[in-house]
């Protein structure tokens, strides 16, 4: 009798390692971000309009730079770029510590975007190059777990600090501190060797973003706008609205275990091809946390809706992806990852730049208002345009 075939591991070596680096991103990446509004107004005086310009500027360089990732990481050594962009990521977080003036920061926190943007991008990729292809669509799912779990833990660390000490450089050097880790993980990762072939094609758009994956872009603009808005204010608002001095890192971490299980329950489902229920479950239940968020204004709608908007978020984010990656031809996995990560820069970018600007002429309420309808929005084009198209034109 014929031996079946034993079945290929999704925790190898390199996988997991891959895992760790994207973890220390991301926790990196996170200490921050809650904080930075908090910082600017106490650092450098200045009120919402300039604190959104100056953060989406991080997003809008992260936005380019993955705009031609996808085609550096289809087209050059992956482990070279790995490294090169995970170096200047974690040299850029040094630049926290000097920035003496509201320039300064602004200047470096906008650079800063461009090794996250092509860092993300090349990591996912090789986190997809060193699975079997049997365990693909399920490591994808697991791979976000990585964000999620520095989610839950990163901004309750920096928060710790913040409200415990009120240095901030503690905080900018435990950030330099984590991605040099990040670094010297990668840099041990075998990645399995990738014939690059001479292109002479003409340079054309479908590079640098997928083309096919239009219509999906649209309905995920949405979704990250409204993302954009609330984790950007959500600390501000808690602190001035509702009297919320120390719970942000409590409402980052309900958001994380939203999306720990989540991820953990529907990467089976994926694993069975199950993208377009994954796709709308995420996105009803998201929507109804966003809702939650802008209705009610006590603790209970703070809190509670971190932990929907969790759970929603943890089926919607890998799911959008894997329907990249199946629009996509092979050669194309770099650009369908770069696309992906484009389009929630943009979303997310567009909701910082609004969130400032609505919540300082209008109100808080108001913004998160704006946050659940376009939201509304992003769910209706998926299943009015995204679902049918995906079901046609998918090549896998």
């Amino acid at each position: 009798m014929q031996e079946e075939k034993p079945k290929e591991k999704l925790w190898n070596r390199d996988y997991i390692k891959v895992w760790i680096a994207n973890f220390m991103i991301f926790f990196s990446f996170m200490l921050l971000m809650p904080l930075l509004p908090i910082y600017l107004r106490d650092r450098f005086g200045v009120n919402n309009d300039v604190i959104g310009t100056v953060l989406s500027g991080y997003v809008i360089m992260a936005l380019f730079a993955r705009m031609f990732s996808g085609y550096i990481v289809d087209s050059f050594p992956r482990k070279k770029v790995l490294i090169v962009s995970y170096f200047l990521f974690f040299l850029f977080f040094t630049g926290y510590l000097v920035a003496g003036t509201l320039l300064l920061f602004a200047v470096v926190r906008t650079l800063h975007g461009a090794p996250f943007g092509t860092v993300t991008v090349a990591n996912s990729t090789v986190a997809i190059d060193v699975l079997d292809s049997s365990r693909r669509a399920e490591g994808i799912g697991y791979y976000g777990l990585s964000n999620n779990i520095a989610t839950a833990i990163s901004p309750s660390v920096a928060l710790w600090i913040y409200h415990s000490t009120s240095n901030y450089n503690l905080i900018f050097l435990l950030a330099v501190m984590m991605s040099f880790i990040g670094l010297m993980v990668n840099s041990t990762v075998h990645i399995p060797p990738k014939e690059i072939k001479e292109d002479r094609q003409p340079i054309s758009l479908d590079r640098f973003f997928l083309s096919s994956g239009v219509r999906v872009t649209l309905s995920f603009l949405c979704l990250a706008f409204s993302y954009g808005v609330l984790s950007t204010y959500v600390a501000i608002y808690g602190q001035e609205k509702l009297g919320i001095t120390g719970g942000t890192g409590f409402f980052f971490m309900l958001l994380a275990i939203g999306l720990i299980l989540s991820r953990l329950f529907g990467s089976s489902s994926l694993r069975k091809g199950r993208v377009i229920h994954n796709a709308a479950l995420g996105c009803l239940v998201s929507l109804v946390g966003y809702f939650v968020f802008a209705l009610v204004h006590n603790e209970w709608g703070y809190y509670g809706a971190a932990l929907i908007i969790g759970l929603g978020n943890g089926h919607m984010f890998p799911a959008y992806q894997t329907m990249y990656l199946n629009l996509a031809e092979h050669s194309q996995r770099g650009t369908a990852n770069s696309t992906h990560l484009v389009s929630w820069d943009i979303g997310v970018g567009l909701g910082i730049l609004t969130g400032g600007l609505v919540s300082r002429h209008m109100g808080y309420s108001e913004a998160f208002w704006c946050a659940w309808l376009v939201n509304l929005l992003g769910v209706a084009l998926f299943f009015l345009v995204v679902r049918k198209f995906y079901l046609t034109h998918k090549l896998r």
